[in-house]
């Protein structure tokens, strides 16, 4: 997609969201600008209220697949997308001067919010290898017992069953849907797909299932805090990794470049 195009699409929003935060432009993608506490507390309002929140997690992947995808980068437009590591911090400071408040990356977000919670959560698990999902939930209810999990289906479903599993969602919604479907299929399927009928919060987690089924580990701490665990995950599965990371990375710089150099959004 021409880079005049993923910034006209970008600018279609406005600096700030209708919650009042401000929305930084990174490669055509508004990424709010929120603490971890903020972000938390725009959460748990829509839980508490109803409110429906279509919910994103922003990495240098997510940039590059959506400039290539136009539908997409317009579907994003309508999310709440959070800053997820090192590459959206460096579009941070190249396009607007400061890096994003925090590193909001999904698999430790995730964990924070039903830590911080006060609220019994219902929550959907729907993605993953069959299995995985619920191996994943019951380690989650075992370490947040204050919310009930359940797991509507794995990521395998036939296009036939879909409708039954919408209609089982809006029979009984959850206050948290959390999709694994990878993106950007999960990011498309969240926009198309569902509505306030079918839960409070959307939000598309990756690989979450995996890490936490016990099928990917987590980088060691130390690598985490500096903020190189993709660094990590390139060595543990390079064959499906390399493109992402060895490519995109550059691609994803570059693409900054444009940016910096030939338009940039408010904000």
């Amino acid at each position: 997609m021409p880079a005049s195009l993923t910034i006209a699409i970008a600018r279609q929003g406005a600096a700030r969201s209708p919650g009042g935060f401000e929305v930084r432009d990174v490669g055509g993608v508004g990424i709010a600008v929120l603490t971890q506490a903020a972000a938390l507390a725009e959460l748990s309002d829509a839980m508490a209220t109803g409110r429906h929140v279509k919910l994103a997690f922003c990495n240098a992947n997510l940039v590059n697949v959506a400039a290539h995808d136009a539908a997409l980068l317009r579907s994003l437009s309508s999310f709440l997308v959070l800053a997820d590591g090192i590459g959206v911090d460096i579009g941070g400071w190249l396009l607007h001067g400061a890096p994003f408040p925090a590193n909001l990356n999904g698999t430790d977000f995730i964990p924070a919010l039903f830590a911080t919670e006060a609220r019994s959560l219902r929550v959907g698990l729907i993605g993953g290898r069959p299995g995985v999902a619920d191996r994943a939930a019951e380690r989650l209810a075992r370490q947040f017992p204050r919310h009930a999990f359940r797991v509507v289906s794995h990521g395998y479903f036939s296009s036939s069953e879909e409708a039954g599993l919408l209609s089982d969602l809006k029979a009984a919604p959850p206050d948290l849907l959390l999709v694994a479907f990878g993106n950007p299929v999960q990011e498309k399927w969240i926009a198309d797909k569902l509505g306030p009928q079918h839960c409070a919060v959307a939000a598309g987690v990756g690989a979450l299932f995996d890490f936490f089924a016990g099928e990917v580990p987590r980088a060691p701490e130390a690598i985490r805090r500096t903020r190189l665990e993709w660094v990590y995950r390139l060595w543990l599965e390079p064959r499906r990794l390399w493109r992402r990371y060895i490519l995109g990375n550059p691609a994803f710089l570059m693409r900054l470049l444009r940016q910096r150099a030939f338009g940039r959004s408010r904000g």
